[in-house]
């Protein structure tokens, strides 16, 4: 009401380019985003498939790692549980998403081989 038409038109054109101002503020946060994705989340994802897809393919015989840090051998398998002998006629039941590690049936080779 009280502004002249000069500072209208100035304030008219500074919104034009604002646009463009804006554009150039996001590129940055793009870039972090994307360096993200690559370092973080892209691996910790391939990382969740791997684990999933070892935790899928748990048959009998195999050593495995619960979450709690018990160490067995896998006695029976079912969908969503396994019976891990601990210790000669201690076996419990674990729910298969709380296996952290599974060792295949013929285990690993020793290191100094």
């Amino acid at each position: 009401m009280f502004e002249s038409p000069a500072y209208a038109q100035a304030a008219g054109q500074a919104g034009a380019s604002s646009g463009a101002a804006f554009f150039v503020q996001m590129i940055p946060l793009l870039a972090i985003f994307v360096i993200f994705w690559f370092l973080l989340i892209r691996p910790q994802q391939r990382r969740m498939k791997q684990h999933q897809a070892l935790i899928a393919a748990v048959k009998k015989g195999d050593t495995v790692v619960t979450g709690g840090g018990l160490v067995g051998k896998v006695t029976k398998v079912e969908d969503q549980h396994v019976e891990v002998e601990l210790a000669p006629q201690l076996r419990v039941r674990a729910v298969k998403s709380t296996l952290s590690d599974v060792t295949p049936l013929g285990g690993s080779k020793p290191a100094n081989d």
